[in-house]
This record gives C-alpha cells, structure tokens and sequence, in this order.
C-alpha cells in the first residue's frame, strides 16, 4: 500500500468494522496531530488498523480484534517530544490509549492486549495473542514506511546543496 492512498475506504467489511470509531470526536482528533512528520495520527492508525485487519483476513484470525485495536493503539493526545514521564513513552502511551479507548468503546480482553502490548519490544512484555503480533509488527512496519516517506520528503525540500541554474 503506498503511503498516500486510502484503500480502507473501499473495503465495506472493514469500514463497517472501524466506523463507529471513526465516528467518535476522540479518533477524529487524532487527525490534528502530526505523527512522523508527514502524516497525521489517524492516518498512522488507519495503515496500521487496516494493514493488520487484512494479515488477520487472510489467515482466519480475529481481523475485527486486529483493525479496532489497530485504529485504537494510538489514541492519546499528549507530544511524547515534550512531555516527560518517569517511564518511557513506549510504556505509558498504550496504557494511555487503552484508558481512552475504554471510554468510547467496549475493549475486549484480546483488543486489550493489542493495545498494551503494541511496544513490547521496548518494554519487553510480550503479547498473549498472535493478533498482537501482527499489531505489532504492521505498527514498525507503517512507521518505517512513513519515515522513509518523511527523509524523501525532506530530501526533495532540502535548502542546501541544491544546483543553481545559471542566468545568461
């Protein structure tokens, strides 16, 4: 999927799935955050959400599980830059974002885990469920592909070292 189209648009089992998320004024929130300097928070959610749901698709497994707590694994508010706890952001934000979630939807034990669990490689607590896995890993995989996106984006906007046209 490249990083500028929206296929999840089309695919009516999955919207039907996510839309009532969608429709919250928390997620749409999301969308006025920058995330990886090129995209917004929601729109990481939704490659992540979406990606994870067909994975899930596609071998049997709890796609729906996968793509509400794909969309939900980021849902919180605060500049991880700025704001400082006294433990690391990989371990506060998806207590963060399971803390929200609960607040506009009904979490399951399993959407739970793929919430708490989407850093475990930093926090080395790893998931119960192969759903959280694939959360996971889609999770890195998306984040490598946008900040790709964002170093190519800097490249071509770059203000030093650019040739200079010479005038006649």
């Amino acid at each position: 999927m490249d990083i500028e189209e929206k296929p999840w648009l089309f695919d009516a089992g999955y919207m039907a799935i996510v839309r009532p998320l969608l429709e919250t004024e928390m997620v749409q929130k999301l969308d006025d955050i920058t995330h990886h300097y090129t995209s917004t928070r929601l729109q990481h959610s939704l490659r992540v959400s979406y990606t994870s749901y067909l994975v899930c698709k596609k071998r049997g497994w709890n796609a729906e599980a996968a793509a509400r707590a794909g969309l939900l694994h980021d849902l919180f508010f605060y500049d991880w830059r700025t704001t400082k706890f006294a433990k690391s952001h990989a371990y506060i934000h998806p207590r963060i974002a399971l803390r929200n979630a609960r607040k506009i939807t009904t979490i399951s034990p399993l959407e739970e885990d793929i919430i708490v669990k989407h850093m475990w490689g930093a926090t080395l607590n790893p998931p119960r469920y192969k759903e959280s896995f694939v959360v996971s890993f889609v999770d890195d995989y998306v984040a490598m592909k946008e900040g790709a996106h964002t170093a190519r984006f800097k490249w071509k906007t770059r203000k030093h070292f650019h040739r200079k046209v010479m005038e006649s």
